[in-house]
């Protein structure tokens, strides 16, 4: 043990008098991850205005419109989804179809909530068959797609009720089916254009077939609707 202690003392003996002189220069530096004041800045919108909140809000769900009126194999509506645009569609296809009349007072139209349940309980009911057939599509994703490809039949829906104001009732007929086939054709096809490369594909057909019998069901509640005396 005495030997042990005798061979460190004479091993480490002159490093007590060893100084580090400060006119030696120390190379490399240390820099510290922290992100920059202008990215941090760039990011963050806890310090935006509301109102460029809300403007940039409104362009994106624009860019989505013009995304389904001019359909083809795109991310966008999956990238960036959001559930505002299918509300406001949604909303507004309730509101014009609430109060229609048919033969007898007993049997009315469907009602705002009647409406506003059928929409987003099939947009559920699709997302979850398309989810359980494999499709890699997330929930909310789905809900996105399908409530933004409603607008060709929400547009349908005005031209309806501008057709229902004047003309005879053969001709203003005709002129819904035509109009109701064309935008329920649209909102199928553009749906089925962002949805394609989320399924399996030997397993597209059942997923396309459910959002058929969504949107057609859709489009037989403008067809049939007529307005109230």
């Amino acid at each position: 043990m005495v030997e042990v202690e005798e061979t460190s003392k004479f091993m480490f003996a002159g490093l007590s008098d060893v100084s580090i002189s400060g006119d030696i220069a120390v190379e490399g530096e240390i820099n510290v991850p922290v992100g920059t004041p202008s990215q941090d800045k760039k990011y963050s919108t806890l310090d935006e205005p509301v109102k460029d909140t809300i403007l940039r809000d409104l362009k994106a769900v624009g860019k989505k419109f013009v995304h389904v009126m001019y359909p083809k194999k795109s991310s966008a509506l999956l990238r960036d989804w959001d559930l505002w645009g299918p509300l406001l569609l949604c909303v507004t296809l309730a509101l014009m179809l609430q109060g229609g009349s048919v033969d007898s007072k007993e049997d009315r139209g469907p009602q705002f909530a009647e409406v506003f349940v059928i929409i987003w309980f099939g947009s559920v009911i699709i997302t979850l068959n398309s989810k359980l057939l494999g499709g890699t599509i997330s929930f909310f994703q789905s809900l996105c797609v399908l409530g933004y490809c409603i607008m060709p039949l929400t547009v349908a829906m005005v031209v309806c009720r501008l057709v229902l104001l004047g003309g005879s009732w053969g001709f203003s007929f005709i002129v819904r089916l035509i109009v109701v086939t064309a935008s329920f054709s649209w909102s199928t096809f553009a749906s089925t254009a962002f949805l394609a490369d989320c399924q399996p594909p030997n397993r597209k057909a059942l997923v396309v077939y459910p959002v058929f019998l969504f949107y057609f069901v859709i489009g037989w509640m403008i067809l049939t609707f007529s307005p109230s005396a």
